[in-house]
């Protein structure tokens, strides 16, 4: 506020107060005002601020809610709810998988109590929601089992690039297959090419990397099977770890086999002492 102003208004309540002039004030009234208007015009002045705050103002500022974030890696785990059930009718699940139909949370409780037993959250959306019994042996097995699958769906497989030519030498060729071997351990992908040989026609380049691969010492599966490209100047497949199905049949047709082969070798040794027999009555 100017000089002027505050000059002004000063005049202006001496007047209306005591009927006169600035000239009949007194100047003790006169420092009374002085102090009074300027204890009004700074009160008026703080109130115009943004940060003051009025004596009788109840207005609290305004609190933002913090948003709560689940945890994706809590929500895959798997955790006991303990004993604390929140809904009264729960549809149970055994450990052994039997559905138990809809139970009263008393009596879960009463079983987990005599069993010894945990209670998993399979899923809340259901009407009652789903639950399922389990042993803590059997949760900890869960766990590493979902821990190992996001470990594998983390970890893209690497592809690696392997070239050489056709008819290379028995021990460069023994060298290669040793670092496909070597690759295929470490859960990687590998493109293996073949070349034709320069000057030489290309042919039966899709046999010949096919038997290649039939070299290799471990049990491999395939992305892409052996194929002609390049217009016929090579041939191309792309190689990966086996499967947990492709090595559970593996393992049933070499049992398969040791079994056959087991059962011809009695029909060996049968056939034997049936010709050992006819021998001593000849005699």
């Amino acid at each position: 506020m100017s000089s002027g102003c505050v000059r002004w208004l000063l005049n202006h309540t001496m007047t209306s107060m005591f009927g006169a002039g600035i000239g009949y004030c007194t100047s003790a009234s006169r420092s009374y005002l002085i102090c009074t208007v300027r204890s009004s015009v700074t009160a008026s002045s703080c109130t115009r601020t943004p940060f003051c705050t009025a004596a009788g103002s109840s207005e609290n500022p305004p609190v933002e809610k913090r948003k709560t974030t689940q945890d994706l890696r809590a929500r895959a785990s798997v955790t006991a709810v303990g004993r604390k059930i929140p809904q009264r009718q729960i549809q149970v699940i055994s450990d052994t998988g039997e559905n138990m139909g809809t139970m009263h949370r008393a009596d879960v409780i009463r079983l987990m109590d005599e069993k010894g037993f945990r209670l998993v959250l399979l899923s809340e959306q259901k009407d009652p929601p789903l639950y399922k019994l389990m042993t803590g042996k059997q949760i900890h097995d869960e766990q590493l089992k979902r821990r190992e699958k996001q470990k594998s769906k983390a970890a893209p497989a690497q592809v690696k690039e392997l070239t050489f030519t056709h008819g290379i030498a028995a021990h460069d060729l023994t060298v290669k297959v040793k670092q496909i071997e070597s690759w295929l351990e470490k859960n990687n992908h590998i493109r293996v090419t073949l070349r034709a040989k320069r000057g030489q026609p290309a042919d039966n380049l899709e046999t010949a990397l096919e038997e290649v691969v039939h070299k290799v010492g471990v049990m491999v599966g395939f992305v892409s099977k052996p194929k002609v490209i390049r217009d016929g100047q090579a041939a191309m497949c792309i190689l990966r770890p086996p499967s947990a199905k492709e090595l559970s049949q593996k393992g049933k047709s070499s049992a398969a086999d040791l079994q056959t082969a087991g059962s011809g070798s009695s029909q060996d040794k049968s056939v034997a002492g049936t010709d050992a027999a006819g021998a001593s009555v000849q005699e």
